[in-house]
C-alpha cells in the first residue's frame, strides 16, 4: 500500500510554546509598576522609595539565600521576587518601620513561596501572606496612615477614605478626582488608579494579565457594597469603593497571580473573592477587604482543581475537560 503524506511526517507531542518566559512576564509586570511607584515618591516623599528598596532587596535575598540552604537552582534572576518586593511595600503605609517590611518580605519568600516550591506552586499570593501577617503580629505598625506629603508640608496621621465610609462619616475633603490621581491617605502604592491604570493597560498589551477577571472581581465588590450601602439598599457609595482603598492594586496586580488556575476558575474565583471582599467592607469589622478576600479565595484553588481536571490534550474525554 502505498505511504500517505500524514505517515511520513514526524510524530510530535502536543507542546504548548510560548515566547513569554517566566522572566519576561516578571519585568512587564515589573515595568507596568513604575508609575505606581514614581507616584508613591511624588505624593508619600522619598521613604516610600526606601520601603520599596528594603523590601525588594529582602525578598531577593532570602529567596537566594533559602536555595543556596535548600541546594536549589537560583532563580533570583526571574524577577518574581522583585515583584513580590515591590507588592509588599505597596500595601504598606509610608510610616511603617523598615524592619516590619523586611520582615513581611521573609516571610513572603521563605515560607509563602518557597517552603510550597516555588513560582506556580504557591498555594497564596506571597506578597499578600507578608502583608496579613505583619497585620496579625504588629497591627499597630501598619495601619497608621497619613495625608499625602508634598514639599514643604508635613505629614498629618488620617483615617482611610474607607475608613470615614464605613464609619458613616461624611467624605468632604477628599473628592473623586483626589481618589482617582492618588491625593488621598492610604497604602503607598493603592491610592493613584489613574497610575496603576495605566500600568495594567501596559500588561494588557503585553497579554500578560487575565483582564476579564480584574474587571469581574471589581465587578462583584462594587455590586454588592452598592446594593447593601449603609443607608439601606442601593445606597452604598460606588466611587468610594472603587477609588478609596486597595481594590485597583488588588484586581489588577495581586487577583491576576500565577497561582491561579484555568481561565474559567479564575473567572470562579474572581467572583468568590469579589463576595468575600465585599462582606468583609459591608459587614465586617475591617474598612478593606481585599487581601482577605483574594487569600480566601486562593484557598479555593485546590478544590477547583480536584472537581474538574485541567483538559488533557490529545484525550477526547469529557471528564478530562477544564473550566
Amino acid at each position: 500500500m502505498k505511504a500517505t503524506k500524514l505517515e511520513h511526517m514526524p510524530k510530535l507531542n502536543p507542546h504548548i510554546k510560548t515566547p513569554s518566559t517566566t522572566s519576561i512576564i516578571m519585568q512587564d509586570v515589573a515595568i507596568a509598576l513604575i508609575p505606581a511607584l514614581l507616584g508613591a515618591f511624588y505624593f508619600f516623599g522619598i521613604r516610600s522609595l526606601y520601603l520599596v528598596a528594603a523590601s525588594v532587596a529582602s525578598c531577593v535575598i532570602s529567596e537566594f539565600i533559602w536555595q543556596k540552604i535548600v541546594r536549589r537552582q537560583s532563580t533570583i534572576g526571574d524577577f518574581s521576587a522583585v515583584v513580590t518586593g515591590i507588592l509588599i511595600a505597596f500595601n504598606l503605609p509610608v510610616t511603617t518601620p523598615i524592619w516590619v517590611a523586611v520582615v513581611a518580605s521573609m516571610f513572603a519568600i521563605i515560607v509563602v513561596k518557597q517552603f510550597f516550591g516555588g513560582i506556580g506552586s504557591n498555594f497564596a499570593n506571597p506578597a499578600l501572606m507578608g502583608r496579613i501577617f505583619i497585620m496579625v503580629m504588629w497591627p499597630t505598625q501598619v495601619m497608621q496612615y497619613v495625608t499625602t506629603f508634598h514639599s514643604g508640608v508635613d505629614s498629618v496621621t488620617s483615617a482611610t477614605v474607607l475608613s470615614m465610609l464605613k464609619g458613616g462619616q461624611e467624605i468632604t475633603q477628599f473628592s473623586t478626582w483626589d481618589m482617582f490621581i492618588g491625593n488621598i491617605p492610604g497604602a503607598i502604592g493603592e491610592t493613584s488608579a489613574l497610575l496603576l491604570l495605566i500600568g495594567f493597560i501596559y500588561m494588557c498589551y503585553r497579554g500578560i494579565v487575565n483582564a476579564k477577571a480584574a474587571i469581574i472581581y471589581i465587578a462583584t465588590v462594587i455590586a454588592i457594597t452598592f446594593v447593601f450601602g449603609g443607608d439601606g439598599l442601593f445606597t452604598g457609595d460606588i466611587m468610594t469603593n472603587l477609588l478609596g482603598g486597595g481594590l485597583i492594586l488588588g484586581a489588577f496586580y495581586m487577583l491576576t497571580d500565577y497561582a491561579f488556575v484555568s481561565a474559567r476558575g479564575k473567572l470562579m474565583l474572581a467572583v468568590l473573592a469579589g463576595i468575600i471582599t465585599a462582606g468583609i467592607r459591608v459587614w465586617g469589622g475591617y474598612p478593606e477587604g481585599v487581601a482577605f478576600g483574594i487569600l480566601a479565595a486562593n484557598c479555593f484553588i485546590g478544590f477547583f482543581e480536584r472537581i474538574k481536571k485541567t483538559h488533557v490534550y490529545g484525550v477526547k474525554d469529557k471528564q478530562n475537560e477544564g473550566w
